[in-house]
């Protein structure tokens, strides 16, 4: 094997699944090891899969790591449209009625603008509020990585009024420790909708990066209300909740 083509074998590796390079291949000798620690067989991995569909300005700094984050990239919020009534969701402040689960356009309200949404969550006549907590070591994200890599977390949430009530919304994402200290948060501005809108989806979105080393939770709240305090659920909708982490 001395004698045969580096480049010849690291592209034969690069059609073996991950996990068998990572546990098996890397132990069959030092040329291989070399060539699994190295970065051409990921870089292939990644371009075999199409995985590297974003145009990057710089070259990353391990395209072993860009390969594993793509694989498992998914939203990590749960039941984000309420297809599952409340489940997943925790510190549910049930102001005024109370949440409700809504099939869209609603009345007064519109389709949502991404096909596959068809419920939201439309608050009351008092502030609402819910939040999930993200366990990323249970997720399959590891310690390094978080500490070293640090790789982009991206929140976003999609909000609306309906056309007869004006309402207010805000969002709080926090990045969190082992102990659950906050490490950094972002947090909107109470955002206002007038009376009498278009009733139009808003996407909110931030991007967390260079946070620092001991991020292990996410801590993702959202809520809001109406503005004209009617019995019900004229309040602000909310749907399509997501937190994923970049490659």
């Amino acid at each position: 094997m001395e004698t045969f083509p580096e480049d010849v074998l690291t592209r034969i590796l690069a059609g073996v699944p991950a996990e068998h390079l990572v546990l098996v291949c890397r132990l069959v000798c030092n040329q291989w090891k070399d060539i699994v620690d190295g970065t051409d067989v990921w870089q292939l991995k990644c371009q075999q899969e199409a995985l590297t569909e974003r145009e990057r300005e710089t070259e990353p700094d391990s395209w072993k790591t860009v390969y594993f984050l793509s694989k498992r990239k998914r939203n990590l919020i749960r039941n984000h449209c309420g297809e599952e009534d409340l489940e997943f969701w925790e510190d549910v402040q049930n102001g005024g009625d109370g949440w409700k689960i809504e099939e869209l356009p609603g009345d007064n309200g519109q389709e949502f603008p991404i096909e596959g949404i068809d419920k939201c969550f439309a608050s009351s006549f008092q502030w609402c509020t819910k939040s999930q907590v993200i366990d990323l070591l249970a997720e399959g994200y590891w310690e390094e990585l978080m500490d070293t890599d640090q790789p982009d977390i991206v929140v976003s949430d999609w909000y609306a009024a309906r056309t007869d009530a004006g309402c207010l919304y805000e969002l709080c994402v926090q990045l969190l420790s082992d102990n659950r200290d906050v490490i950094t948060e972002y947090k909107s501005e109470i955002i206002t909708i007038p009376q009498f809108n278009d009733a139009n989806w808003n996407q909110i979105q931030h991007n967390f990066s260079g946070y620092g080393p001991g991020v292990r939770f996410i801590r993702f709240q959202h809520g809001g209300q109406d503005s004209v305090f009617w019995k019900g659920w004229y309040g602000v909708r909310v749907a399509n909740s997501s937190v994923t982490i970049e490659p």
